[in-house]
């Protein structure tokens, strides 16, 4: 294998590891949401209906375009700035521990905006 190959099949297995986990966090939230009750922290001062549709978008809806490769630079920002709200803003004061899971989201979304999708995706590029 040369050097694109290996490239494009570590872009593609990064964005289906971290789109999916991600879908394991949105999709709970999307239920809930469907069930009617949209109770939901509010750390940004948005409401929390609002707050919640978003985390839904952010980690369910973007995610999905991220795993097929499609507007994937931009579609991983939202996954970025939702990951650092998590990680900054909701646990701030918490140990590294709580945070850990935010920050692997964050630096794997980021990699994925810096490089692209890859050869195997809907971009192609």
């Amino acid at each position: 294998m040369n050097n694109t190959t290996t490239h494009n099949l570590g872009m593609l297995l990064l964005r289906l590891g971290f789109g999916g986990m991600m879908l394991t966090h949105g999709i709970p939230k999307l239920l809930k949401m469907i069930s009617g009750d949209f109770s939901f922290g509010d750390p940004i001062g948005i409401g929390e209906p609002a707050t919640l549709v978003l985390a839904v978008l952010c980690e369910v809806f973007f995610p999905l375009l991220v795993i097929i490769g499609f507007k994937t630079r931009l579609a991983a920002i939202p996954v970025i700035i939702t990951m650092a709200v998590a990680a900054f803003v909701v646990h701030a004061a918490d140990p590294l521990g709580t945070k850990e899971m935010a920050i692997l989201y964050l630096i794997a979304f980021t990699a994925i905006a810096l490089l692209g999708s890859g050869k195997y995706s809907v971009d192609r590029k």
